[in-house]
This record gives C-alpha cells, sequence and structure tokens, in this order.
C-alpha cells in the first residue's frame, strides 16, 4: 500500500473509548524484520507529530520486532535507539521474542523458533548453520553462536520487554486477552499467545483491546478489538493507529 494514511469505517460502540485529553497515542503492529518499513513509518508518524502538536505523544509497539524479514538486528538496533524524540515509548513482548528468550536463556523452543522464522533473525545477526537445522547438536552450537554475538543491549532489550499497556479506555498486548478474566489479572502466556478464545469472542473486556499477532492484510476492526498485524513481512504494510479523544485512524506503509 503507499498511501499514507487510510479512514477506515468502524460501526462505534455506543460509548467509544477514548484517550485521555491531550494524548495522541500510536501504535505500531508486528515488525517482523522489515526496518526499511519501520523507517518509513518512523518518518510518517515524525511528519503527523509535528503536524498536529499534542501535549503528549505516546508510542506503543506491539511486539514481534523480529524472525521472518532478513533485518531483525537492523529492526532492534532502531528501536533501542528510539529514534522518534518527545514520545513516550513501550516495547511490548511478543511470541517471537519469546521465543528467542526461552532459547537463549534455557535452550527451550530452539526448533520451534528455528522453523518460524528465526533462520533469518540468525541470519542477521551473522550465524548461519554448519549443518541440518532443527538437531539437537546443531541447536546447541546456534545457540552458543547466538550467546557469543548477541549484544548486551539486544538482551537486555528483550529482557525488558513489558507484556501490556494502558492509555484511557485501551488496552494494548501483543496477542489479545482471555474473556471472562479481568484485564489486569491476565495470565502472561495469554498476552503473548492467545488466538480462539480471544478472536472469537463478543465479550466487554474491560478495555478495548489493540493488539497484533494475528495476521490480515488489513486492519482487522471489531467492536471490542483492532489488530495491527498485516502481513508486513510480505505485504509490505506495517501498520500504525492513531488514537486521539475517541477519535481512530491509520498510517500504513
Amino acid at each position: 500500500m503507499n498511501a499514507s494514511a487510510h479512514a477506515i469505517a468502524i460501526d462505534p460502540p455506543p460509548f467509544p473509548p477514548a484517550v485521555p485529553t491531550g494524548t495522541r497515542v500510536y501504535a505500531i503492529g508486528d515488525i517482523h524484520g522489515r526496518y526499511d518499513l519501520l523507517k518509513m513509518l518512523h518518518d510518517q508518524i515524525a511528519h503527523d507529530a509535528a503536524a498536529r502538536p499534542t501535549e503528549r505523544h505516546v508510542l506503543v509497539y506491539v511486539g514481534d520486532y523480529i524472525d521472518r524479514g532478513r533485518q531483525s538486528f537492523e529492526v532492534v538496533e532502531t528501536l533501542i535507539d528510539a529514534p522518534l524524540d518527545g514520545f513516550e515509548i513501550t516495547h511490548l513482548k511478543g511470541n517471537h521474542e519469546d521465543f528467542l528468550l526461552k532459547f537463549v536463556e534455557t535452550g527451550g523452543s530452539g526448533d520451534n523458533w528455528v522453523f518460524n522464522g528465526g533462520m533469518a533473525t540468525l541470519a542477521s545477526y551473522g550465524i548461519e548453520s554448519t549443518g541440518e537445522f532443527g538437531t539437537a547438536g546443531n541447536l546447541a552450537e546456534i545457540r552458543t553462536s547466538l550467546i557469543e554475538i548477541l549484544p548486551s543491549s539486544h538482551l537486555n532489550f528483550f529482557q525488558g520487554l513489558k507484556l501490556s499497556h494502558v492509555e484511557g479506555d485501551y488496552m494494548f498486548v501483543h496477542a489479545g486477552v482471555r474473556p471472562g478474566i479481568p484485564y489486569d489479572q491476565q495470565d502472561d502466556e495469554d498476552l503473548i499467545w492467545i488466538r480462539g478464545p480471544f478472536l472469537h469472542a463478543n465479550d466487554d473486556f474491560g478495555k478495548f483491546v489493540i493488539h497484533g499477532h494475528t495476521p490480515d492484510f488489513e486492519p482487522v476492526i471489531r467492536t471490542n478489538r483492532i489488530c495491527l498485524d498485516t502481513f508486513a513481512y510480505r505485504s509490505g504494510c506495517l501498520t500504525c493507529i492513531v488514537l486521539e479523544g475517541d477519535e481512530r485512524r491509520f498510517l500504513q506503509t
């Protein structure tokens, strides 16, 4: 998509959710190693913020910064550098960051991670397999290499990722929430991994949920949630929702 902003019609709930007065929130969907798209979207956000001054700018990344795309290293470097001045920034943890951390810290989830986009991340850090991916010996070799090569700043970034963020009537998470459980009592694994029970629910979750994790080629808009994962690594479309008062709009690459 080439348009810098898209107005998408939404059937509003009886009392539209809102962010606090004087606050504008930008939330970016799953990046998956597409540094090129992230840079483009950052430029759009900077231009938008400069053109529409407000008291407080908030930037939330909903997770899945790595894997699949070829520039995971560059994406993480950029997020650490925080190139947008004057923003309050929150980085949420996605399931792909969870994969990497479990592999580094315990050796777990290695085969699942490698075959779900992890090979691209390893390559971006300069790690190439010398054997058959997925064998126990090869995974141990890869883990050793990753521990040696992964910059401490990157590991600290991954370990410091948050699970959720709240602004007014909105809750930001990577995957979703479990219906029937208060939004502030959710299980960590659900916030990172949940799909079916959340996606199929018409419940009032206590907050309107902004999330990623389950991709589609357009933002998925429901009465209780919006999904921002638009297959960026395949489609070239990285999505940002902009929230101000009870209004919503989108920026896309």
